[in-house]
């Protein structure tokens, strides 16, 4: 399945990050979490299709991708970023693995925020983010994907890190097995987990041995 449809909006919500509001294309449905492989609609560029999460709701009037461009790179990511409203993409048929499974740990890395921010969404419009945790890493704070939302949604429980900027209200750490002992209350509860390869295999390794239950940990196959 192709659909071909319009950009109706760009917003800039980080650093190199975008989000492109797209008309809704009767019946396209999807849930939180999931994804679909999108390409731009120009000669050259039809069949470099790349995987993207949807971002807002299912519900709203409209299909939103939170999209960051990689600066070294002069891919499709670039391309879209220099994309304008009323240019054309091109959507195919939704995919994805990462479902909300019950209350527990979101952990992520840079982009790898975005198939968990329709879920969380998702989750605050029904009042049912108690007992949720948000871990998100990041370079430094101006490459934080929504964060005055996630504060607005979460409060204390939406936490920061940063890597590579030493700034108050913000942890510099490295989200390991050390970061995870502290704090970490329940080992019993979800974790959801999404990021960069090498990130997403330590984290899982990491949580494997101190006592998560395979079941719970969910990221994308």
């Amino acid at each position: 399945m192709e659909i071909v449809t319009k950009i109706t909006d760009i917003i800039e919500v980080a650093r190199n990050v975008k989000s492109f509001r797209l008309e809704k294309p009767e019946g396209y449905d999807f849930i939180p979490g999931q994804a679909t492989e999108l390409s731009i609609n120009k000669d050259g560029w039809k069949e470099e299709k790349r995987p993207f999460t949807f971002t807002a709701l299912e519900e709203q009037p409209y299909l939103e991708f939170t999209i960051k461009r990689y600066p070294d790179h002069h891919g499709v990511t670039d391309q879209i970023h220099q994309l304008k409203v009323g240019d054309e993409v091109i959507l195919r048929d939704v995919w994805g693995t990462i479902q909300y499974k019950g209350p527990g740990y979101f952990i992520a890395g840079g982009a790898g925020i975005t198939p968990f921010i329709a879920i969380l969404r998702k989750l605050h419009k029904d009042n049912q983010l108690a007992g949720n945790t948000l871990f998100f890493s990041n370079n430094e704070q101006v490459d934080i994907i929504y964060e005055s939302e996630f504060l607005d949604m979460l409060g204390d429980n939406a936490v920061f890190i940063l890597t590579k900027e030493d700034k108050p209200g913000y942890l510099k750490d490295y989200i390991n097995k050390g970061f995870l002992q502290k704090h970490v209350d329940d080992f019993k509860k979800h974790f959801y987990i999404c990021g960069p390869d090498a990130m997403v295999k330590d984290i899982i390794d990491t949580l494997n041995e101190l006592g998560a239950p395979t079941e719970t940990v969910v990221f994308e196959k």
